[in-house]
C-alpha cells in the first residue's frame, strides 16, 4: 500500500497556528525565524497571535499555510511519501516537501504569488462560488453560457465544484445552478476569481520568479493541479506550476489517479482537515485518511 501525503491551501489558517511547532521543536523554530527574515516582516506574530481578519489577508494568508505545512513535514520522522499532491498552494509545499524546491526559494515563490494574485484581484472586481451536487459537466455547460467570464475552478469532490470570474457573471451561473437541481450554490467570501483568466497578471508577475528559481527531481511523483497525472520532471513541474494560477484545480481527479497508482493511505499535512473531508468524499471507505497538525 502506497502512503500519499497531501497539502492544505488558504482557507485552512487559524489563530496560533504552528505556534505548538515553534515552541517545543528547535528545527521548526529556526525555519519560522528565517522565514521571518526572508518574508521582511514577523508573519510568526501573526501566525501565533493575530486574529482571523489579520490572518485573511493574502499576502499573509498563503505564506502561513505554506510555512506550517512545510516546517511540520520537515520535523516529521514519519515522512516517507510515495506520492504527493496539495491543494491549489499546497501545490508549493507538496513541492518543497518532496524536495523539488529548496524551502528559501519556494517561500519566496509563494510570497511573489500571494502579492501577485491580491494585486490581480483590485484590477476587477471578481469573485467565486460553491455549487453543491450537480454534475461537473452540467456546471461546465451553464458556465459556458454566462454571459460574462465564469469557469470551474475548483473540482474539490464529487458533487462539489467551486466556479470563478467576474461579479455578475458567477451570479448568473449561481442561478442557473439552482434552477438545474444545485442544492446549493454559494458565493464566497473570497478576494477575487482565483483558478481563472482573470488571474493573468498574477501569472505573468509569478513567471519571472518561477523562472529564475532552481527546480530539482522530487523524491516521489507530484500529481499537479493542472493535469492531476504525477510529475518528476523539473521542467514539467515548473510549467505547470504557473499554468495553474489560471486553470482549474482537479483535485477530485488527482485523488482518484493517485489511488489508481496505488495509493492506500492518505495523510494531510498542515493546518485544518479540509483535504481529508474531501478525500473521504472521493473515495469513501477505500482508503485510510489522517492529519496531522503538529508534533507533540
Amino acid at each position: 500500500m502506497k502512503k500519499a501525503y497531501v497539502f492544505p491551501g488558504q482557507g485552512s489558517q487559524f489563530p496560533g497556528m504552528a505556534k505548538a511547532l515553534y515552541d517545543t521543536n528547535a528545527t521548526a523554530k529556526e525555519m519560522l525565524e528565517k522565514a521571518n527574515e526572508i518574508l521582511g516582516f514577523r508573519i510568526t506574530d501573526i501566525m501565533f497571535e493575530g486574529t482571523p481578519e489579520d490572518l485573511k489577508a493574502t499576502k499573509v494568508t498563503q505564506p502561513a499555510v505554506f510555512l506550517h505545512s512545510v516546517v511540520l513535514a520537515e520535523c516529521y520522522d514519519g515522512f516517507s511519501p510515495d506520492m504527493v499532491a496539495g491543494h491549489s498552494l499546497g501545490e508549493f509545499s507538496a513541492l518543497a516537501a518532496a524536495g523539488a524546491m529548496d524551502f528559501e526559494d519556494a517561500l519566496r515563490l509563494v510570497s511573489i504569488r500571494a502579492r501577485a494574485m491580491q494585486k490581480a484581484c483590485e484590477i476587477k472586481p471578481s469573485t467565486m462560488a460553491a455549487i453543491i451536487a450537480l454534475p461537473d459537466d452540467k456546471v461546465e455547460e451553464i458556465c459556458s453560457g454566462c454571459s460574462g467570464m465564469v469557469v470551474p475552478a475548483n473540482y474539490n469532490c464529487n458533487g462539489q465544484i467551486v466556479i470563478s470570474g467576474e461579479i455578475d457573471a458567477v451570479n448568473e451561473a449561481c442561478e442557473k445552478c439552482k434552477a438545474a437541481g444545485a442544492k446549493r450554490a454559494l458565493v464566497l467570501q473570497v478576494g477575487g476569481a482565483f483558478h481563472s483568466p482573470l488571474m493573468e497578471p498574477a501569472r505573468l508577475e509569478l513567471a519571472e520568479g518561477i523562472e529564475s528559481t532552481s527546480f530539482k527531481t522530487p523524491v516521489c511523483p507530484v500529481y499537479q493541479n493542472v493535469t492531476a497525472q504525477p510529475s518528476t520532471d523539473p521542467d514539467t513541474i515548473k510549467k505547470n506550476l504557473l499554468a495553474q494560477l489560471t486553470s482549474p484545480v482537479k483535485w477530485t481527479q488527482s485523488v482518484k489517479n493517485m489511488i489508481a497508482d496505488g495509493a492506500g493511505y492518505f495523510m494531510e499535512i498542515g493546518p485544518g482537515t479540509v483535504l481529508q473531508g474531501l478525500i473521504k468524499k472521493i473515495a469513501g471507505d477505500t482508503v485510510t485518511v489522517e492529519g496531522i497538525t503538529t508534533i507533540e
